[in-house]
């Protein structure tokens, strides 16, 4: 497990609990399939979206025996699109090791993610009502309908910001806003504080897409565990490029024409985002979607939940790399 979680003993062993969980449900038959998803389990991911249910859970009535299989399933969704992300995308790194697909191929990677999802909805069979199941469906619809967008839209140098946003409140910040919401639901949290929850699940999960993507940029790799200038390679076109390609650039736009991209175009492209503002412009936006997360974490019961969340939301969106 990732050492983010080393300051806060009871949430790390709250996810201790849920890696094992994940572990005896993804066991099969065939083992090609059950090693290559332990290993991701086993790679050192943060875990945020089960934390994040766990979190919020312990607002309310916290069931460790109900709560823990709906984080591990909230784990294993994003794991489950991880795997496929990586196909698309063509990635050869994920968390710093070698992907499913680069490892083993583009068929054992579809497969591999399908049969995540599958076991995701088996949990969720045993332990949620039809109505969660149901709010869990609507949110991986929306998921995918973010994927689709942004494959739609690769290589557009007419993208817009507002494309940009819904784009990544779909494909990040639903699932953070799940995250709050099925822990504070399924602890018996009030109408409101489940609303609130899920806002500041929202707003983070914007931050923290937004900040991802400045890395993209500014990373070091090896700290980042993926290759710098991915998206561009792939003609995904994040917000610190928008906004420079918005003041009609001609030197990018004429880089950017090429639809394939040398390392020198690269470096010339990732230039020309800095010298532009487009770096400046994206980390004003991710900080006013972290400071509305504050807002209305600062609102919430006092407690240790609250007293958690502030430090986690902190520690996470003023990342230095």
């Amino acid at each position: 497990m990732d050492k983010f979680w080393n300051e806060y003993p009871v949430i790390k062993d709250d996810l201790e609990e849920v890696i094992t969980i994940m572990r005896k449900n993804v066991k099969c038959k065939e083992k090609l399939v059950e090693n290559a998803i332990l290993e991701l389990i086993n790679s050192g991911g943060k875990l945020l979206r089960p934390a994040f249910l766990i979190i919020a859970a312990r607002f309310g009535n916290f069931n460790k025996e109900e709560l823990y299989p709906l984080a591990a399933v909230i784990e294993m969704l994003h794991m489950a699109t991880l795997v496929h992300d990586d196909i698309i995308d063509d990635s050869t790194l994920r968390r710093g090791i070698e992907t499913i697909q680069a490892k083993h191929g583009k068929n054992y990677a579809v497969y591999i993610g399908d049969f995540l999802f599958c076991r995701c909805f088996k949990i969720l069979s045993e332990h949620s009502s039809l109505k969660s199941i149901n709010v869990d469906s609507n949110v991986m619809s929306r998921i995918c309908m973010g994927e689709i967008e942004q494959f739609s839209s690769k290589y557009n140098q007419q993208v817009s910001v507002n494309k940009y946003l819904k784009r990544i409140s779909s494909k990040t910040a639903e699932l953070f806003s799940l995250s709050f919401y099925s822990g504070a639901v399924e602890s018996g949290c009030s109408d409101k504080l489940c609303r609130d929850l899920s806002k500041i699940g929202h707003n983070i999960g914007m931050a923290f897409q937004i900040i991802d993507d400045i890395l993209d940029y500014t990373g070091d790799e090896l700290l980042v565990g993926k290759s710098l200038g991915n998206d561009i390679k792939q003609g995904i076109y994040t917000l610190p490029l928008i906004y420079v390609l918005k003041n009609e650039n001609s030197r990018l736009s004429s880089i950017l024409a090429k639809n394939a991209f040398c390392e020198q175009d690269l470096n010339d492209i990732i230039k020309i985002v800095k010298d532009f503002g487009g770096i400046e412009k994206s980390r004003a936006l991710a900080e006013r979607y972290t400071k509305r997360a504050f807002n209305i974490i600062n609102t919430l019961p006092n407690g240790e939940s609250k007293t958690i969340l502030l430090k986690v939301t902190e520690d996470l969106l003023v990342r230095f790399y």
